[in-house]
């Protein structure tokens, strides 16, 4: 029997948090068991609370303040013990029915990461900006590594979990996404993408990410490009 560690970055997420907590654990993946960890990135509502109601059956992990999305992965890697690691987001942007496939895919084709793809199966989107943004950060890996990927940002990741533990991260924040996918591939590992469903929500909603992530990606892109 194999571990997957699922990992859940939340920071004020007591409206989503209890669904996705309900929905992750009722996930059956046949030969695997789950390990899931919720990473309290200094959230001051209820998300806390609504958490360690399922001490049982989850790992709850909190940062006193707010360190930022990269911060709360990094966390949870050096605290899991998978043999794969699952980036599951508490906003409910990505349906947490695509965990199997993601696994099946791994399963498959042995891949150092496998990414859930939003560009794959186009459906609804998000912010004109930010959907521009994703494809000039996507071109530009491709470009460097002459890859063909679709949604390097894409918040839905699967990695070996030999792999990443080996990778040195600094990213604290949505930089993550751009820096784990540049050491990857540099370090000769393979990207497998499948298509996904993406219901991305509005700023009035919760939506952390900024325009400012954006340019940060792209400096995390030329840094790890030398």
């Amino acid at each position: 029997m194999k571990t997957l560690s699922i990992i859940i970055p939340a920071f004020n997420e007591e409206e989503n948090i209890k669904i996705v907590l309900d929905e992750v654990i009722t996930i059956v993946i046949p030969g695997w068991e789950k390990e899931i960890i919720v990473i309290d990135d200094g959230s001051t509502d209820e998300t806390g609370k609504l958490a360690l109601s399922y001490m049982s059956k989850v790992r709850y992990i909190k940062h006193p303040i707010n360190k930022g999305k990269g911060e709360a992965i990094k966390t949870g890697i050096v605290s899991s013990s998978g043999d794969c690691i699952l980036i599951q987001d508490a906003d409910r942007e990505y349906n947490s029915k695509h965990i199997p496939e993601l696994v099946r895919a791994f399963e498959t084709t042995h891949s150092a990461a496998i990414y859930g793809s939003r560009n794959l199966r186009p459906g609804r989107r998000g912010y004109p900006l930010y959907i521009f943004g994703v494809v000039l950060l996507t071109a530009l890996v491709n470009l460097r590594y002459k890859t063909i990927l679709t949604d390097v940002y894409t918040g839905y990741k699967l990695f070996k979990g030999e792999v990443i533990r080996d990778i040195t991260l600094e990213s604290s924040g949505f930089e993550f996404e751009m820096e784990i996918t540049m050491k990857i591939l540099k370090a000769g590992g393979s990207i497998y993408e499948i298509p996904i469903n993406y219901e991305p929500r509005k700023f009035k909603d919760g939506k952390k990410i900024r325009g400012w992530d954006g340019a940060v990606g792209l400096w995390t892109w030329f840094r790890n490009s030398i």
